[in-house]
């Protein structure tokens, strides 16, 4: 399957993975932004277009959002953001979308779109635990790690095309259908992103960073693990730390529990209500659950939801999960028929010389 998405790649994109791999040129902040604007028209039919809701999280990223600004301005990050400038990330096209999505899950394309899934909601307790999850999230933006993940990425494709060029057939069972996922969605946008999941250093700096923004902005800093603990009560912890890439989700809580213990003297005084008490933060969630029910569900939809439930769960599960596999698996077998289909297509009949006529046989 990986030949046969090689295949698909003209050579002169080959031959510019190649050359990124050779320079350990990381891809430009323009170049993560088009390709997660891209993404996000794939997404669009899953987004829930509810004013309330769109409002509601919105609220919560602008705090976010305004608090990562300020602590940008005190030169407070890792190298990765200073890279280039910063000031997009702060700006009015920075939009958090709730989509409706029975998968347990929260994302980010890496340019001006993050994305909630309606499963995380409803099972957050409070407004701290999802305030926690979006400044998470926006943390893997201000560290530029989709760019980071772009670039390892890349980085596999060329090394599989030089091998191809080199007759060597790569991929195979164990990867080969990843890779064809890839082309599986329309346009291939979705490529940049079904393998490129978080590290295990992705992960805990965006814990680290998002930490700050959350606790900046006036959340309960003793409530940021909630959510992890929450995964833990329900068995998305127990795969064992040296068997996975990723962090376990105990020792996500332990960093939390240490990162509380280092808050400065005046940080008490950071504290704001939330934006919705608890009885409001119920009835948002039940507004979403309700909305969601309501949206029609015809192919459009389903195809979204599906390369929703594909993309990477490493923000709130440290290993895949079955129904992640299974949806790249359903992926990876699209693409291949998509693929088999096009080689058996007829050419262009424009295209085709005319065979020509067989002379009569003398009786």
């Amino acid at each position: 399957m990986l030949m046969q998405l090689l295949k698909r790649i003209p050579v002169f994109g080959v031959l510019s993975v190649l050359t990124l791999l050779a320079s350990g040129c990381t891809p430009k902040d323009a170049s993560v932004i088009s390709q997660a604007d891209q993404m996000n028209t794939q997404l669009q039919p899953a987004v829930m277009n509810d004013a309330q809701l769109q409002n509601y999280l919105q609220q919560i990223g602008n705090r976010i959002i305004a608090t990562a600004k300020e602590v940008d301005a005190q030169g407070v990050g890792p190298k990765t953001h200073f890279s280039e400038n910063t000031q997009w990330m702060f700006g009015q096209d920075m939009k958090f979308h709730l989509v409706n999505s029975k998968t347990l899950n929260a994302f980010t394309t890496g340019g001006e779109h993050m994305y909630i899934y309606n499963a995380l909601l409803q099972e957050t307790k409070t407004e701290d635990e999802l305030a926690a999850v979006m400044a998470h999230e926006y943390a893997h933006v201000y560290a530029r790690h989709v760019g980071q993940g772009m670039k390892r990425q890349y980085g596999a494709l060329a090394a599989a095309a030089a091998l191809a060029g080199a007759g060597y057939v790569a991929g195979g069972k164990e990867h080969g259908s990843q890779y064809a996922a890839l082309g599986a969605t329309a346009g291939g946008a979705g490529a940049q992103f079904f393998n490129m999941g978080f590290t295990r250093s992705d992960e805990d700096e965006a814990d680290k960073y998002g930490f700050i923004f959350y606790t900046r902005a006036g959340w309960d800093p003793k409530k940021f693990d909630d959510f992890f603990q929450t995964m833990i009560d329900k068995g998305y912890d127990k795969t064992p730390a040296m068997a996975s890439d990723h962090p376990t989700l105990a020792s996500r809580v332990q960093s939390t529990e240490r990162r509380i213990t280092e808050l400065p003297a005046n940080s008490a005084s950071w504290r704001k209500p939330p934006i919705a008490d608890d009885r409001k933060f119920a009835q948002i969630k039940a507004h979403a659950a309700a909305a969601a029910k309501r949206l029609p569900d015809d192919t459009t939809l389903a195809s979204s939801q599906q390369l929703l439930q594909a993309l990477p769960r490493s923000c709130v599960a440290p290993v895949p999960q079955q129904d992640e596999v299974q949806a790249r698996q359903t992926l990876a077998d699209r693409a291949q028929a998509a693929q088999q289909g096009q080689a058996a297509a007829p050419a262009d009949p424009s295209s085709t010389p005319p065979r020509k006529k067989k002379k009569p046989t003398p009786q």
